[in-house]
């Protein structure tokens, strides 16, 4: 993987931009040139923590970019793209600092929180110094890297997908259960509700529909007692049709006495018989529609009565009462097939323990046999790095009564640094120096297995020198092969197996004023042997020392 790192306005730093090459490389220089500052800047870049004092003095901000050239399946890219981040091109982790302490966070120019920049940061980097050994902390972390080292990936993913499976059935198992049992103390009630809703028998519309017909019989009756007293005029007794009939009748026997004087009156009032009689046959019609029975009045009110007073005793509205019907009569059937089902349900579940239990056992079986197999390989590392004394150990404590998505297993990492010492957590018994050798020889061992593709070793070689200080540099060498390596180092053996060698130092400002600034340059080959061999004899370098350097150049190239 290929790094760009772009630091601006950050402590002894004005401007700088630096490019890291795969393989290993060094960075090396005098105390107090800035060599921790760089890594501050690194880390800040991946997520770490914020501080304003990290901001050059007089500045209100400073800011630092790393661009990480990674393969498009890279988990740090599946992160980004599960949380809405474009992830095309380079990924590109901005992240401002401001000297009041408030930062911003950025990936592909989209503000991201500093979680999930540290999260995505992590798959992407490792930085690993005598005090910030992070893969070394987290118990958690030690299963992981034993799975990695046996490749027991797909294993662990079936293992959870069962312990799901398995937590989820339950979940079921325990509803239904809770959902019978509520049932069954409400038997009694819900037996007789259900028999009353089902004698009852509420149909989807009918309020409304019953409410409708009561209001057509009800207007009905009020206008059918003038109706019957229009029919009565035209049609009783005291009709004038018969009169006006025989008037007409009169009339047109007279007519031929008297010509050209009462034809238009017989023409009118035949005309005015013929109406009368039409008005006759609408009223009879009128009178029939306003004819009802009063018993389906009454039949009409008395079911709506009972439709609402359901609808009151239940506490839902009318239209509403099929759907309870429904409900309750699903809720009994429940009652009524509870046990059945609940013993369906606890085969279940029993078979989802059963597989869960079979898989955990048999990955707690591999992690054993893979824990002996990487603490022999870590402990074949050790006697170049001078812990030819110690021990390492993995210790696995496997608890089927403790279960979990990971497994049965709590593994951890134990060491003894000397013979008769009692053996403990790796983080409690070995030193500073110790712990960072530890950690070189597990990550030889797991290889590209259970890394980040960088790796950073802040002054992993402190307090040793001479053959130890080479064997660690051979095994950062052997490491560059599958990742990329950086490190700090003050060793001449481990910069001299260096594929890219920079040169940390610092001196006045670029712009003329008393301010100092860190500076970073990449180193040619003669460069180097002065480099080397002023780490080799200190401030006054001497020709022994640059033939010396020479050797060790010669001896690694």
């Amino acid at each position: 993987m290929l790094i760009q790192l772009s630091i601006r306005d950050i402590v002894l730093i004005e401007r700088l931009d630096l490019a890291f090459e795969t393989g290993l490389s060094v960075l090396t220089g005098e105390t107090g040139a800035g060599k921790s500052i760089l890594l501050d800047s690194l880390s800040l870049a991946l997520g770490g923590r914020g501080d304003g004092d990290l901001v050059r003095h007089g500045e209100d901000k400073g800011q630092v970019t790393a661009v990480f050239d990674v393969g498009m399946e890279h988990g740090a890219r599946t992160l980004l793209r599960e949380n809405g981040i474009d992830d095309e091109g380079d990924l590109i982790f901005r992240r401002q600092q401001s000297a009041d302490g408030r930062t911003k966070a950025y990936v592909n120019d989209q503000p991201v929180s500093v979680q999930l920049m540290r999260q995505a940061g992590q798959l992407l980097v490792e930085i690993h110094g005598q005090h910030d050994d992070r893969a070394l902390v987290d118990t958690n972390a030690h299963r992981t890297l034993l799975d990695a080292f046996a490749g027991l990936t797909d294993e662990v993913s079936e293992v959870a997908r069962l312990y799901r499976l398995w937590r989820d059935s339950e979940r079921t198992l325990k509803k239904h259960r809770e959902k019978v049992e509520s049932a069954a103390r409400e038997a009694d009630y819900l037996r007789s509700s259900v028999e009353e809703l089902e004698k009852l028998s509420p149909q989807d519309g009918e309020e409304e529909e019953l409410a409708d017909n009561r209001q057509k019989m009800m207007k009905a009756e009020r206008i059918a007692g003038d109706i019957a007293e229009a029919s009565e005029f035209l049609n009783g007794n005291a009709s004038p049709v018969p009169h006006i009939a025989s008037l007409v009748r009169r009339l047109e026997r007279k007519s031929h006495e008297a010509p050209g004087l009462l034809e238009d009156t017989v023409t009118l009032l035949d005309a005015a018989l013929d109406q009368l009689s039409n008005a006759q046959m609408e009223v009879e019609a009128a009178l029939r529609k306003t004819e009802y029975d009063p018993r389906e009045l009454e039949r009409v009110e008395e079911r709506l009565f009972a439709l609402r007073a359901a609808s009151r005793k239940y506490s839902v509205p009318v239209t509403e009462l099929p759907a309870l019907a429904v409900r309750m009569i699903a809720d009994l059937a429940d009652l009524d097939a509870g046990e059945e089902r609940l013993a369906r349900l606890d085969a279940e579940v029993g078979l989802a323990r059963e597989n869960y239990d079979a898989a955990a056992r048999s990955l707690s079986d591999k992690r054993h046999h893979a824990g002996t197999a990487l603490a022999g390989a870590v402990m074949t590392e050790l006697p170049a790095l001078k812990l030819e004394r110690a021990r390492f150990m993995v210790e696995i404590t496997t608890d089927a009564e403790e279960p979990l998505a990971e497994g049965i297993d709590v593994v951890e990492f134990h060491v003894q640094t000397n013979p008769g010492t009692r053996p403990g957590s790796i983080m409690k018994v070995a030193s500073g120096g110790e712990l960072s050798r530890f950690l070189l020889a597990l990550k030889v061992a797991l290889a590209d297995r259970g890394s980040a593709p960088t790796l950073v070793f802040d002054e992993i070689d402190t307090g040793v020198g001479g053959a130890v200080a080479d064997a660690i540099g051979q095994r950062l060498k052997r490491l560059s092969e599958r990742v990329q390596v950086l490190s700090v180092t003050h060793a001449p053996q481990v910069a001299a197996r260096a594929a890219t060698h920079l040169l940390i130092s610092k001196g006045p400002s670029a712009d003329g004023s008393e301010k100092i600034a860190t500076r970073v340059a990449t180193m040619a080959q003669m460069d180097r042997t002065e480099e080397i061999a002023r780490m080799l004899a200190g401030a006054s370098v001497t020709e022994e020392a640059r033939a010396a350097a020479k050797r060790l150049l010669a001896g690694n190239g």
